[in-house]
């Protein structure tokens, strides 16, 4: 028998059968799934195709620290709403810091946007069942400021979906949704990329290729 750190996906179309399995009592509602670019689009494609769903976008950013672009202090969403994380300071990240790269963030966001879904209106959340997914969480930072954006639109229910998780970081986002899906919890989470075979990024064009299928369904 495999010990649970031995976990792994194929590849994110792999994490996102099982996640749908998990989710599977949600077929037939019509849940609207979210899923945070880049990585999640092509997650947020099969499971919404898996629970007969509608798919879209819930564009934040990360804020990255002074000294290491990939460790977030916080993240903001679409509408500048900011979170920030408790280890900001710490970080190097004072508050002017955190102004500029706030508008940084939000510039990239609108043009994410317009890119992505250029002839349609965001997807509007309220009174549905609403499915936030991500490849993983690693700070949790980005997928913080999903919830708090998403939850700002009044969902009927709003759930959090993820393959793996750093435990502390799952803990997190637990406060934050009616319910959270997560396959993979492992005490040794170092990164989300550790758990999958097949990890390649994933380009804006395939992201605006899949939400232009979606939108012309």
């Amino acid at each position: 028998m495999a010990m649970m750190h031995e976990r792994r996906f194929r590849d994110r179309d792999d994490a996102a059968r099982q996640l749908a399995q998990d989710l599977r009592h949600y077929r037939g509602a019509k849940p609207l799934v979210l899923a945070i670019p880049r990585g999640a689009v092509p997650m947020g494609q099969r499971i919404a195709s898996e629970l007969q769903g509608e798919l879209d976008v819930v564009l934040v950013r990360k804020l990255g620290a002074p000294f290491s672009d990939e460790y977030a202090i916080g993240a903001v969403d679409e509408s500048g709403r900011v979170y920030r994380s408790p280890l900001a300071a710490a970080a190097g990240a004072n508050e002017a810091y955190i102004e500029h790269e706030t508008k940084r963030q939000l510039a990239l966001l609108r043009q994410r946007r317009d890119r992505y879904t250029p002839l349609r209106p965001r997807v509007d959340p309220a009174g549905r069942n609403v499915i936030v997914i991500d490849d993983g969480l690693a700070t949790g930072a980005t997928m913080i400021a999903a919830l708090h954006a998403v939850r700002a639109g009044k969902p009927a229910r709003l759930i959090c979906a993820v393959p793996v998780a750093a435990p502390d970081s799952l803990a997190k986002v637990r406060a934050l949704a009616d319910e959270v899906v997560c396959l993979h919890a492992p005490q040794d989470f170092a990164a989300v990329g550790q758990f999958y075979d097949n990890f390649d990024a994933v380009e804006d064009d395939e992201v605006a290729a899949i939400l232009a299928r979606q939108g012309n369904a």
